[in-house]
């Protein structure tokens, strides 16, 4: 991996650390807007004015969150009548970007290397597991500091 790109891996993975505990909280059954709203005793009449819409719209959109059904544009302008502000990031699955390059570099280089162990074997050249382990970490490590696009495919 070159230097540039070994940064902005590092670089995002510091961001998204911070973000890795939001993970672990559950949205609410009803959604955050209405959570928010119940919770400051606003009705759907004073959200809706809020919003300048109907109250039923204003009903719409807290539907539409449960449902993920809203653009980011619809829950920015809802947190902000309910004097919140959205936050929006992304966050691995796993521990960070680094382990999903990981992972996937992994995968691809023992598709690559079963495939050529499959190769020799046809000709009597078959090679012992411990070599086979071997050899898909070295591609492993490899694919990781080339990062070719292919490794998404």
């Amino acid at each position: 991996m070159n230097q540039k790109n070994n940064l902005q891996i590092k670089q995002l993975d510091k961001k998204l650390s911070k973000m890795n505990e939001l993970k672990e909280i559950a949205v609410p059954q009803k959604g955050w807007l209405y959570a928010v709203r119940n919770t400051l005793n606003m009705s759907l009449k004073q959200f809706g004015n809020r919003l300048n819409i109907t109250p039923q719209s204003a009903k719409e959109i807290e539907e539409r969150e449960i449902n993920r059904n809203i653009t980011l544009k619809n829950l920015a302008d809802a947190a902000n009548a309910l004097d919140m502000q959205l936050v929006y990031g992304l966050v691995p699955k796993g521990s960070s970007i680094e382990s999903i390059i990981e992972k996937n570099a992994k995968r691809v280089a023992r598709e690559i290397v079963m495939r050529t162990s499959h190769t020799m074997s046809l000709e009597d050249q078959e090679n012992l597991p411990d070599r086979i382990s071997i050899a898909i970490e070295e591609k492993a490590n490899h694919i990781k500091n080339e990062l070719p696009r292919y490794l998404w495919d």
